[in-house]
């Protein structure tokens, strides 16, 4: 299973990685389509910047930083966690397929969003993997 996590990390992350290097270059053009969950979000969270151009680059960010942890092993299970939580606002910031109108491009749309659902589980299976070593809190409760 060892060489199985080797594998797979890297291109689970590959994603976060190159997406994330990407907007961090150009965040212009990623901030106006962020913006209606960008400022939502900021609301909530005050230690978030509420410039939706920024928001998306702090959320790049993240997801580079985050993706190398995880692709190379490295505290793999926050890194995955924190990638989902990245993944959450990017997904309905870029992919909400129910507010485009041709049919093409809402078909296009829902298959970007229904791939990041995907990834989404992916990553929350990552963050709960313990390499089938019991969790802290099993070993809490059970043998505490």
């Amino acid at each position: 299973m060892a060489i199985l996590r080797k594998l797979a990390r890297p291109l689970l992350a590959s994603t976060f990685v190159t997406g994330g290097l990407h907007t961090w270059r150009d965040p212009k053009g990623v901030a106006p389509v962020a913006e209606p969950v960008a400022r939502p979000v900021a609301a909530r969270i005050p230690a978030l910047p509420d410039d939706p151009e920024k928001l998306v680059r702090v959320n790049s960010a993240v997801q580079v930083g985050a993706g190398v942890l995880f692709a190379t092993g490295r505290l793999p299970r926050l890194s995955a966690l924190a990638l989902a939580t990245t993944l959450v606002p990017t997904t309905l910031a870029g992919h909400a397929y129910w507010t485009v109108e041709d049919p093409e491009e809402r078909a296009r749309q829902r298959i970007h969003f229904f791939k990041n659902l995907s990834m989404l589980g992916g990553l929350l299976i990552a963050a709960a993997d313990t390499h089938g070593k019991p969790s802290l809190a099993y070993r809490v409760t059970s043998h505490g």
